[in-house]
């Protein structure tokens, strides 16, 4: 069953039991300076909460395959790896024992302007056990992880 509401923000909130979770974010700026801001990974801490540390774990431009150790407030740590990119997009999936999460990161041009929808996915034999321990908290950080973005973007 999905779910659509809009926040205290105005964002569009998807949610498929549980175990998806998506946010739709208008920023004033171009889809390519908030692509190179989402790509630009390890600076993520700088502009929003969500995120203690962030420390790729190779060298060389943000590419397939590329990993990065991430540390976030009440969640364990975890290393996320890009599994798509193109001038558009992109996604990074991080797997432990019976879950796969997938976080995309998708932007499109909106007039002068783009549209950024930021998703994560949980998937596999735990994913409605995650959903329900991290759901809330799963749905806050892409809250405030596209807050974050638009104002970046934008300053």
């Amino acid at each position: 069953m999905a779910v659509f509401r809009v926040d205290g923000l105005g964002y569009a909130i998807h949610e498929k039991a549980m175990t998806e979770f998506s946010v739709v974010v208008d920023i004033k700026a171009s889809p390519d300076h908030v692509l190179a801001v989402l790509c630009d990974v390890e600076r993520w801490p700088q502009w929003t909460e969500t995120m203690i540390s962030v420390r790729r774990m190779d060298d060389g431009p943000f590419v397939v395959g590329s990993k990065a150790h991430i540390r976030q407030p009440k969640l364990r740590p975890a290393v996320w790896q890009v599994t798509e990119l193109d001038e558009k997009s992109f996604a990074w999936v991080t797997r432990s024992p019976g879950l796969e999460i997938k976080g995309g990161h998708t932007v499109a041009a909106n007039g002068h302007a783009s549209r950024v929808t930021l998703t994560l996915r949980y998937s596999g034999p735990l994913a409605p056990l995650a959903g329900l321990l991290y759901g809330n908290l799963s749905r806050r950080y892409i809250g405030i992880e596209a807050e974050g973005l638009r104002r970046r973007c934008e300053a």
